[in-house]
């Protein structure tokens, strides 16, 4: 399924029905009162989010929802039908902004979580209604409300436990198939990953959390360059971010510092999150020269980031790195950093 993360909607919700103008004809009672009922409310526009959805890929070849309008009331007090509301569903992480004046209206980010896009118009009152002892006939009824029209934006923003920041080929991919059962395309050359994808890592005793592979950050990704700018904004909700370097990297201290530096310029709040150093691909190295690599570049990242070697092909360490970012998820649940 092709991954889409930006679309664009029209969105009409219906107007209300007209209240009628009528009264009751009975056989003794040639001048009965007024009997004319209310309109119906017009069908509203409705998201929904929905936690089995991974892409709005629908919205991008279904871009107008128009709902229905309420029915016209009628005579013996009988009320319209309301219009039928339009429901559509949207991933769980969904931001919802006014495409025209770029206001946000408004995230979705918990399952079932609903939100009202274009309100149906009210219904009109028949003139039942304005019956009162001083007016006993009254002659009108309202038309009923106009529904509203908006043009909407949704923007999907991944919601994952952990986020994998890292230059491309820095072997995000292989990590995410190693662990979990998502299998994301894998290949020695960049920007093999061009769409974000989600894995669900399981640790023991049945407990899991969910990765978020992102396609490779380049140098100046914060500034428009590459294709790490358009999905920057994934890893904003993700509650760990593990920075991937491999070890075939010329200086992975300085490495660091440019991914840490693209995350800032972008949002500096990135960087109040939990963060690990992972040094990748370690089965490269001759076993002999694992051991005093490691110190060396555990050396080379500030002393309070926690740092780890390992290899997702020959799955040497990949266990203790589940546990270090388990530990860290729990944390940052513990403390509300998983909440965006």
């Amino acid at each position: 399924m092709k991954f889409v993360d930006y679309v664009t909607v029209s969105v009409r919700s219906g107007k209300g029905g007209a209240g009628s103008v009528s009264f009751r004809r009975a056989k003794f009672e040639p001048k009965g009162g007024p009997d004319g009922g209310n309109g119906g409310e017009g069908g509203s526009v409705i998201i929904v989010a929905d936690s089995q959805l991974y892409t709005l890929l629908d919205h991008r070849y279904n871009r107008h929802h128009f709902a229905e309008n309420g029915h016209n009331g009628s005579g013996a007090l009988k009320s319209g039908k309301d219009g039928n509301n339009i429901v559509l569903r949207v991933p769980v992480g969904t931001v919802v902004k006014d495409t025209d004046t770029e206001e946000l209206i408004g995230e979705l980010v918990v399952e079932g979580e609903t939100m009202v896009l274009a309100q149906g118009g009210r219904g009109g009152k028949g003139n039942d209604f304005f019956n009162s002892s001083t007016h006993q006939t009254p002659r009108h009824a309202q038309p009923g409300e106009p529904g509203e029209e908006r043009n909407i934006t949704f923007e999907l923003k991944l919601l994952a436990d952990v986020g994998l920041v890292g230059f491309p080929n820095a072997g995000k991919s292989t990590l995410v198939a190693s662990v979990s059962a998502a299998r994301p395309k894998i290949a020695d050359y960049p920007f093999t990953t061009l769409e974000p994808s989600l894995g669900v890592v399981s640790v023991d005793n049945f407990q899991s959390f969910v990765i978020a592979d992102i396609p490779g950050i380049i140098e100046g990704a914060s500034e428009g360059k590459g294709l790490g700018i358009q999905f920057l904004k994934h890893i904003e909700r993700n509650a760990v971010l593990l920075f991937l370097i491999p070890v075939t990297s010329d200086d992975i201290g300085a490495e660091y510092r440019t991914l840490l530096g693209e995350l800032e310029a972008f949002d500096a709040s990135m960087l109040d999150k939990p963060r690990l150093v992972g040094i990748s691909k370690l089965d490269l190295l001759p076993s002999e020269e694992r051991v005093k690599f490691e110190k060396k570049a555990r050396k080379s990242i500030p002393a309070d980031i926690p740092t780890i070697a390992f290899s997702s092909v020959a799955h040497m360490k990949l266990d203790e790195l589940k546990r270090m970012l388990w530990g860290y998820v729990v944390e940052s649940k513990s403390f509300g950093e998983i909440n965006p």
